[in-house]
């Protein structure tokens, strides 16, 4: 025990007010440099970073600043760095890495308070560039947390006297974002939108996009199937179909190399589509993600092309819906399909020659198989039905993971290894086809869905990618052919973790379909997530001028007229700001006209430098004057005032009588 007692701790002394103040901003511009970590190159952050710790070395130790030329020299390296990186210094992403760099590098040459709003309006740049990266619900909440934070910091730097607590000051600096918000709210449903963005987004704006591509080779739709991303988003406006029925078809190809499918320029592209509907129509509207290709998805068969803004689309004579421009942002369709018909029954004979195209040299054991089916009938459905059944008796595999192919990769999937995704079959389908002289083609898209009962849109997830097959026949026109359901029936009938377990988590916990219940408060959970995230897209994000001009024909304007529109806004502004400031005009305590007016006292005294000291009172403070340099009628009526404000204010009788504060009036008066 008096070892214990004989210990001496060191003793931790509180900082000074400059030091809790320059790590404070030091903590927040960390705060808003961290949503650009993941999109910035490898070495940008870490190098911020650094620069972050040793000034917060230099504040904790009270060193001096580095130099002048050694800033200079570290901000030349950083800027050669970032020309070597990108080659360039403009664009989006070297020009967010500068200012991340520039932003660090300020805060080593703070020597007065204008670098200090450098530093902040700096920060607040970067905050409004975080949204070039992502406009999820997730930024914007970091968005909020680094305002307020940065307001909390700007309130610190400008306190004289005592200083609130840390909490105290982002309480307040949360309370000022909160006055903005009805604000906001007018200028987001009010300010005049203008489609697309608000100034051009340089040529490396949508990079990295994830989807599906225009090419097809052995293990490309494997690999897209790991991926959990959003595709597209489907609300019917009838009944679901069943599982089974949703393919949503995507991109043809028709051209074979001997590994790469590819789309086929076919003779007379101009030509008519001609389509026989049956059934009841199925009516929904999808909600695509961006995906920097033209191509639209559609359930199989739509009656009409669909309308988006500033975006004509197309149709393929193999039904493929192009639009005019890529799709590099958010888009909303409107749909009406049937999933029973009749296509092109009366193709002409030189469209279908293209499709039974086969490169020379390649599968000689595929030609010889479909020689022999071909020995045995003449019967195109008898032959379909032949290979079907061949991939059914034949010990086929469906797998993610499949064994790697040479040159005569149909030969060897086929006959050897029988173990494939959706790719290799269906591609090795359409070759057997066109070799039994059945014209056939792939068709890739996406295949079911997973319905979300928290908003009852049909979510389709890239691990949802499908190829399948199209053959041609007589009376029927083209018909669709799954392979894949002949090997694997429940991944169409279902879904893809029906057949192949899903690992998550790093592999962790594996999804096989035996597991559900233990995992059902996550799958809950991430049916939660996906439905706020889909009303934040449709009601945010995607809120277009169209949207906008219905908002405000909605309050009663019909004819949509920009000074109608601003003017409304102005005046919406205005009761926006009444909202927000009136009632904290009506709170405030009512201050005392004694007090107001010994303030004002203290006020000009102040500027004649005769401060009164905050530990001072009016006694003190009279006493202080008193032996001031000052002419004695001065001195006179700077004692009465203060003689008769401590009577009024501290007397027996606190009561306020008018003829008192007249008579107070009269000395501060006789003071100038």
């Amino acid at each position: 025990m008096k070892a214990l007692q004989s210990l001496k701790l060191p003793v931790i002394r509180p900082l000074s007010r400059d030091k809790a103040d320059t790590l404070l901003l030091l903590a927040t511009c960390t705060l808003v440099l961290l949503p650009h970590a993941s999109h910035l190159p490898g070495w940008v952050f870490p190098s911020c970073l650094t620069i972050l710790i040793w000034r917060g070395w230099i504040t904790f130790r009270g060193n001096r600043m580095p130099s002048n030329w050694l800033l200079v020299s570290i901000a030349l390296l950083a800027m050669g760095g970032v020309y070597l990186t990108f080659k360039s210094f403009f664009g989006r992403e070297p020009g967010v890495a500068m200012l991340t760099l520039l932003l660090t590098l300020k805060l080593l040459e703070m020597h007065a308070k204008r670098d200090l709003f450098v530093a902040l309006f700096l920060s607040f740049f970067l905050v409004l560039a975080s949204f070039f990266n992502s406009q999820s619900i997730g930024t914007a909440l970091m968005t909020i947390l680094a305002v307020i934070a940065l307001l909390t910091t700007q309130l610190s730097f400008q306190y004289t006297g005592v200083v609130p607590s840390l909490k105290k000051r982002f309480q307040f600096g949360a309370l000022i974002l909160a006055l903005a918000g009805p604000l906001t709210l007018v200028l987001f449903l009010l300010f005049p939108r203008i489609q697309g963005p608000l100034w051009g987004l340089p040529s490396d704006a949508q990079a990295g996009r994830t989807g599906l591509s225009e090419t097809m080779a052995p293990g490309n739709i494997a690999k897209l199937t790991l991926s959990d991303e959003i595709a597209f988003r489907v609300k019917f406006r009838d009944a679901v179909p069943a599982n089974s029925k949703l393919y949503w078809r995507g991109v043809v190809l028709g051209r074979y190399d001997g590994r790469t499918w590819t789309p086929l320029q076919a003779a007379g592209a101009n030509r008519r589509v001609n389509i026989r509907l049956r059934g009841a129509p199925v009516g929904y509207q999808v909600t695509l993600e961006p995906h920097g290709h033209r191509w639209l998805f559609a359930l199989e068969v739509p009656q009409a092309l669909p309308i988006i803004d500033d975006n004509p689309a197309g149709v393929t004579p193999e039904l493929q819906i192009l639009t005019t421009n890529p799709i590099n942002s958010r888009v909303r369709y409107n749909l009406v399909s049937h999933t029973d018909f009749d296509l092109q029954p009366n193709e002409s004979a030189a469209v279908l020659r293209q499709w039974l195209q086969l490169p020379d040299g390649f599968n000689p054991r595929t030609l010889e198989y479909a020689a022999r089916l071909r020995s045995q009938s003449s019967n195109p459905v008898e032959m379909i039905d032949a290979v079907l059944r061949f991939f059914r008796e034949q010990n086929f595999r469906y797998t993610l993971e499949p064994p790697v192919l040479g040159t005569h990769s149909v030969d060897e999937f086929l006959f050897a290894t029988r173990a494939g995704f959706c790719e290799h079959y269906s591609g090795a389908f359409v070759v057997l086809m066109r070799a039994l002289g059945i014209p056939a083609r792939v068709v890739t898209g996406y295949q079911g869905g997973e319905m979300n009962p928290a908003d009852g849109f049909l979510t389709v997830r890239q691990s949802d990618a499908h190829a399948w097959a199209e053959v041609w026949l007589e009376k029927s026109g083209w018909v669709r052919i799954d392979p894949t359901a002949a090997v694997a029936p429940e991944r169409v009938e279902h879904n893809l973790s029906s057949v192949i377990p899903r690992r998550v988590l790093g592999g962790l916990i594996t999804i096989d379909g035996t597991n559900n219940q233990l995992l059902a408060p996550l799958l809950k959970f991430r049916q939660n997530w996906d439905a706020v995230t889909n009303a934040w897209n449709q009601w945010v994000l995607n809120y277009t001028p169209e949207k906008q001009k219905s908002f405000i024909r909605s309050l009663g304007f019909g004819d949509v007229a920009w000074p109608v529109v601003i003017t409304v806004m102005v005046v919406l502004g205005i009761a926006a700001v009444a909202i927000a400031i009136l009632p904290m005009m009506l709170h405030q305590q009512k201050r005392d006209p004694i007090d107001a007016l010994y303030q004002k006292f203290c006020s000009k005294l102040a500027r004649q430098g005769l401060p009164r000291y905050p530990y001072e009172g009016p006694r003190a403070y009279r006493a202080r004057l008193t032996a001031a340099p000052l002419p004695p009628e001065k001195k006179a009526a700077l004692a009465r005032f203060l003689e008769h404000y401590e009577t009024v204010r501290y007397g027996v009788q606190r009561q306020l009588r008018p003829s008192a504060l007249s008579e107070l009036k009269s000395l501060l008066a006789e003071c100038r």
